[in-house]
């Protein structure tokens, strides 16, 4: 080839792979909260709360109706996000009794390598330090609320204030400090609004003499459920009382029994889960201020959802684990004018491990084969995606653990949902969620469902081997990891090997 002519291919290729790894692809900002409900997201239901700051992505992007986790527990279900593969092949199973193998694929790794700067600020709770970002300051384990200590590479560091606000403090400083020629992907995450439900400064009586709605099950009796239903210490009375008389010195006012004890519980509860979720929304508003300051905003993707949902009182709940809806949904929304159509919503089930492949989709990084999730991109773009899952699988390990929830793995369809109980029980539980969305009333057994009961254990077995899991193996992780992280309260206490 004469020379002219090589020096030009070669011009061109250079310009295209600067342009493929420069700013000509959009900015991600990833947003995780931790422990945030769909109940708690006005953009989801304006019962509770308004977010009007979490509540402009879906009014200027995509609302997911239906996005859902697979592992409803802090540590496992980041892993799941990060590696794009179920628990039982990433290998984080259970909280603070594993810890992350870092040394694995991760969406950050494959997005540093193509060129982007990437950073996480905020809690990681994964037990081994952050690869695969340019930057890392983050939560030591769980996190505190008020002046939170910080690990980075160069070692730990004391802050002071309210952690909410400090981790969007680092999240805009370091907006500001970063390498311009580079497009950016940062993980901006929240302890917030996770138990022990303490408010900022900002909030600390907000809606004080309010009485905020009770859900319709608060005094659930759990008729027609299986033992594990109320065989655990997920309940607000006693166990919020259990947990927080000696952190935040509740105290039940003398003379309070039966249902007005609860009632009282539940408003504790709650004002303070809630006044945690404004700090929250503060924060998403001040952080997109800032990109709006940068003449980035509308180059940026910006996703926000939570690491896995929770009880707001349903089912005289708090707290998360179980497959049942409140635990198991997440919000999920995603703006990004370019590409979405402002205030359009999508009822496709999605879950966790579809968030590695669509960010990877999303900058133009080829998606390796061993990620088990689907690219949510064509939906974003507003197509109607040909042989979309219709159904999702669930595997919850940490027992015996905090709150006591029994192990258990289970499919949820468009209709149905069906869990299977394990270990030291076996039980299983259906439910007809277009009849019975509050899930009160356990099918399993009962006459007429017989066929339905075979099809859904058939379609159970079918989607477990798909993803590499079975009950044997199960089992197994039984033995290889008996227990999760265990409190220093309830049924715990005595037990030998709790430390």
């Amino acid at each position: 080839m004469p020379l002219l002519p090589r020096l030009s291919l070669v011009c061109c290729l250079f310009v295209f792979v600067s342009f493929a790894a420069g700013k000509g692809r959009p900015n991600i900002l990833f947003i995780m909260s931790d422990d945030h409900a769909n109940a708690a997201v006005s953009a989801y239901d304006d019962t509770l709360i308004q977010t009007p700051n979490i509540d402009r992505l879906a009014n200027e992007g995509m609302l997911f109706s239906r996005a859902f986790c697979t592992n409803s527990i802090c540590g496992p279900a980041r892993a799941v996000t990060l590696t794009g593969k179920y628990s039982h092949l990433n290998g984080f199973i259970v909280n603070e009794s594993t810890s992350f193998d870092g040394g694995q694929q991760t969406y950050p790794k494959l997005l540093q390598a193509a060129g982007y700067e990437t950073a996480v600020i905020g809690k990681w709770h994964l037990g081994s330090d952050p690869t695969g970002f340019d930057f890392w300051k983050i939560l030591i384990g769980q996190g505190q609320y008020y002046d939170a200590p910080f690990l980075t590479a160069e070692g730990q560091v004391e802050t002071e204030g309210y952690v909410t606000d400090v981790i969007t403090d680092l999240a805009i400083d370091w907006l500001n400090t970063r390498e311009d020629e580079k497009p950016f992907m940062l993980m901006y995450q929240h302890k917030a609004p996770h138990a022990n439900f303490q408010p900022g400064p900002d909030y600390l009586n907000w809606r004080e003499d309010e009485t905020i709605p009770e859900p319709e099950t608060l005094f659930d009796d759990y008729a027609t459920r299986s033992p594990a239903a109320w065989d655990n210490e997920m309940r607000i009375d006693p166990t919020l009382e259990l947990q927080y008389q000696g952190e935040l010195n509740l105290k039940v006012p003398d003379g309070l029994r039966g249902h007005e004890r609860s009632r009282w519980l539940y408003q504790f509860y709650i004002k303070n889960y809630l006044r945690c979720v404004k700090s929250v929304d503060d924060g998403v508003g001040r952080v997109f201020e800032q990109l709006e300051a940068m003449g980035e905003l509308d180059n940026t993707i910006v996703i926000y959802t939570s690491d896995q949902g929770f009880f707001l009182g349903e089912h005289g709940y708090y707290d998360k684990r179980f497959m049942y809806e409140e635990s198991l949904q997440i919000p999920l929304l995603v703006r990004y004018p370019k590409m979405i159509e402002a205030g359009s919503v999508r009822d496709e089930i999605v879950t966790n491990l579809d968030f590695a492949e669509t960010m990877l989709d999303l900058a133009g990084v080829k998606v390796p084969s061993g990620m088990q999730g689907e690219s949510l991109v064509p939906l974003l773009k507003g197509k109607k995606r040909k042989g979309w899952r219709d159904a999702m699988y669930y595997h919850f390990y940490e027992y015996p653990g905090y709150h006591y929830v029994k192990r258990h793995y289970g499919i949820r369809t468009e209709r149905y949902k069906l869990i299977r109980f394990y270990h030291d029980i076996e039980a299983w539980e259906l439910y007809d969620l277009d009849e019975d969305p509050q899930e009160l009333n356990n099918l399993y057994g009962s006459d007429g469902y017989e066929k339905l009961t075979k099809r859904l254990k058939k379609r159970l077995d079918k989607i477990q081997s798909n993803f590499g899991d079975s009950p044997e193996l199960a089992d197994e992780l039984v033995e290889r990891y008996p227990h999760g992280s265990m409190p220093r309260w309830g049924r715990y206490q005595d037990f030998p090997w709790r430390d």
